[in-house]
């Protein structure tokens, strides 16, 4: 039986008094962390992230970067995988660790107390525990990624960001935040603050990176763009970076994916942007230690992995979206250059995804879609519906009951009809995040 936490007690409790999801205003946070003295104030430099895809893999790189420089990090990220407190992770020296249980338990106990039982959203609380936990801890930077949109996310009442960092931007969801890729753009444009640096990550579209250059220029703040102020690219097996400072010959980044060469640039520039100086040294060390849960990760050894046909190779990425597909599609492109193996996708996916566009991505790479059920979400698409979502994408497709048994399916068939001339597969779990932690959790290897 799993032992459920006192922090996750306490979170629980609060789930059941207050609506699910989000309600973008700053009005109930603001009243909310005037009670409790404005803790957001009292932070180190902050580095705020936003975008619709690589906000993620942005922080891992900046934390590495400044834990490899000795630096101590505070990081929020949202959503967790397995457990709440992944999202808190308190900087020390020697590098940061998940939040203690009962730290966690006392400040969501402290907060929610302050809230009086007025109408606010449980993100919205838990963003004030962040800001609480950020503040009572001495550190040398936080890094604080955005939760949805921008302008009216709660992590938005930072008055004066170290620098604020926006990654790739495409369509999602359009319900809260447009339809257009410059009305979503407008939307993450709104963490940008007047005379504060900003750094402006590769963009695909043009109207996304005209919108967040003029905001930019009509608040005067300090701009660097991808492309034009910094830039980098992969030769001869290694990472080079460039910026009006520096020319550095790195190592490839550890997290899987071509993409995450402009991530890491975006990452070191959004550093530099705002005041920690990055030594070659430091940047090698990053693109080395860098760790990122639940995007292109190999599976580690574990119940669910065992399932899998002998010497399989399993990939998870929670990505949900038409840009992310591209990109896993671009980082398995790539692993088959190097190592041919037949491709598999097992995928989950929520309703306010575009799944269609998602699977578009993998025509003419993967040999067969299992799809299941997201049990951990009550937007969870019906895996037969799923199932057809893929095949007008142009995928061969089924719908099964969960992951293990598309897993145990796999196995089962593959091993009938192997004739050994063809390697193992390889196997990626996809679709949504709520999908990858069940299967962290399923395999005993939460991130840590």
């Amino acid at each position: 039986m799993t032992t459920v936490s006192a922090a996750e007690r306490e979170i629980e409790r609060l789930l059941s008094l207050h609506p699910k999801g989000f309600d973008l205003s700053l009005d109930r946070i603001r009243r909310l962390l005037d009670r409790l003295g404005n803790p957001e104030r009292r932070m180190p430099p902050v580095i705020h992230i936003a975008g619709t895809n690589g906000k993620g893999s942005a922080t891992a790189f900046a934390r590495a970067a400044l834990e490899a420089s000795g630096r101590i990090v505070h990081v929020h990220t949202s959503p967790h995988l397995v457990r709440w407190h992944e999202r808190y992770r308190i900087g020390e020296d020697g590098g940061g660790k998940l939040v203690e249980d009962a730290v966690l338990a006392d400040a969501v106990a402290r907060v929610a107390k302050a809230n009086g039982g007025e109408p606010i959203t449980v993100f919205e609380i838990l963003t004030a525990v962040t800001f609480v936990l950020f503040s009572e801890d001495p550190a040398d930077a936080a890094i604080i990624e955005v939760g949805l949109g921008g302008r009216y996310d709660a992590t938005n009442v930072i008055e004066k960001p170290a620098v604020s960092l926006i990654m790739p931007i495409s369509l999602d969801h359009e319900a809260y935040l447009g339809d257009r890729v410059e009305l979503i753009a407008a939307e993450k444009a709104g963490i940008i603050k007047r005379g504060c640096p900003v750094v402006v990550g590769q963009q695909p579209f043009d109207a996304a990176r005209e919108v967040l250059a003029d905001t930019a220029e009509r608040l005067a703040c300090p701009l660097s763009i991808y492309g034009e102020d910094f830039l980098a690219f992969e030769e001869n097996g290694r990472m080079v970076y460039q910026d009006h400072d520096c020319l550095f010959d790195l190592p490839l980044p550890r997290l899987a994916g071509r993409h995450q060469i402009a991530n890491a640039a975006a990452a070191l520039a959004a550093v530099k942007a705002a005041g920690f100086p990055v030594s070659l040294r430091t940047a090698e060390a990053a693109m080395e230690r860098v760790s990122w849960p639940g995007r292109m990760q190999r599976l580690a050894p574990g119940p669910l992995a065992e399932l899998a046909p002998k010497g399989a190779e399993i990939w998870i990425d929670g990505g949900h979206n038409p840009g992310a597909g591209e990109a896993i599609a671009e980082a398995l492109a790539a692993e088959e250059d190097r190592s041919p193996r037949p491709l598999f996708l097992i995928a989950g996916m929520i309703n306010t995804k575009d799944q269609r566009g998602y699977f578009r991505a993998f025509e003419g790479m993967a040999r067969h879609v299992y799809t299941v059920p997201v049990d951990s979400s009550d937007a969870g698409v019906p895996n037969a519906e799923l199932a057809a979502r893929a095949m007008e994408a142009g995928l061969s497709a089924e719908p099964v009951h969960s992951v293990a048994n598309a897993l145990m399916l796999l196995r089962d068939t593959l091993d009938r009809g192997r004739d050994g001339t063809e390697p193992p597969p390889r196997i990626l779990i996809c679709g949504s995040l709520y999908l990858i932690g069940s299967v962290l959790a399923e395999n005993n290897t939460p991130p840590v």
